[in-house]
């Protein structure tokens, strides 16, 4: 491993921790790199103003310079220019209307959608910056279940809207059907906000594996009767791993890295 590499592992292995910070002990322990080296990187992490110690509670935090660094890279992020050449490889697949949804507060918002060719004659809630419900749409579980526990408890102790008969609105079963959805690595909307339409969705996470978005797929719910949705499934679930993948650095299927991405594919223009 260069030294470069274990400069960054240090960093990302304590900015992980954020939250309490790591002891010095920790950080070896969770690196595995010798503890001389260690030392030698957080010394000089914390006397250019990437890490902080405090000396009080003996552990490593980030600090303001790397916020800033981190500030300046997300202003500049745009996450639909990332997804969409996906979304358009995942609606010339199915047919179906893609979309890709991001958490705002207790709601989420449609950031990109795709139309399906076809429009059924079924109006869909879905529309760019419209916030949507978390509990009754399959993007909203996905996003609840990748919430940490106290946060999911919080917003599931109100009252939970019923859209169509199908709405789970019970909490307990909607914890139920969360925990389905994290071991599954999918989630449905069964008619739960439009009356006819099936949505199934998936999680995008980011190099931590924390999920910081979800695409989705909308559908007749007649599609599920007939022949089932097995195939809708495996697509968005492969879609979503691949931009994943992309996220991560890691290289996907088709070769592509976040800058091939990013270059070939510019942000859409906003549509009304």
């Amino acid at each position: 491993m260069s030294n470069v590499a274990k400069v960054f592992q240090i960093l990302e292995t304590v900015v992980s921790h954020q939250g309490r910070g790591l002891a010095y002990s920790e950080v070896v322990a969770r690196t595995q790199l010798p503890k001389a080296t260690a030392h030698r990187v957080l010394k000089s992490l914390v006397q250019t103003g990437y890490l902080r110690f405090d000396a009080g509670a003996g552990r490593y935090f980030g600090d303001l310079k790397l916020a800033f660094l981190g500030s300046a890279v997300t202003s500049n992020f745009n996450l639909k220019s990332y997804v969409h050449p996906y979304l358009l490889k995942l609606q010339a697949e199915t047919t179906h209307t893609c979309n890709l949804g991001v958490l705002s507060g207790d709601v989420g918002v449609y950031l990109d959608k795709i139309e399906s060719p076809e429009a059924f004659g079924i109006k869909l809630y879905s529309e760019i910056g419209k916030p949507f419900p978390l509990h009754s749409t399959g993007m909203g579980k996905i996003l609840l279940a990748g919430m940490e526990p106290a946060e999911a408890r919080r917003i599931l102790t109100g009252e939970l809207e019923a859209y169509t008969p199908h709405t789970i609105t019970k909490p307990g079963a909607l914890r139920r059907e969360l925990a389905k959805v994290r071991r599954c690595g999918y989630a449905l909307d069964r008619e739960e906000i439009t009356r006819g339409i099936v949505c199934v969705a998936a999680p995008i996470r980011n190099g931590e594996g924390d999920t910081v978005a979800a695409i989705s797929i909308a559908f007749p719910a007649y599609i599920n009767e007939e022949r089932g949705i097995t195939g809708e499934i495996a697509a968005v679930t492969r879609c979503a791993s691949e931009v994943t993948r992309l996220l991560a650095g890691t290289p996907g299927g088709d070769g592509a890295s976040r800058r091939d991405v990013g270059r070939r594919a510019p942000a859409p223009k906003k549509r009304g």
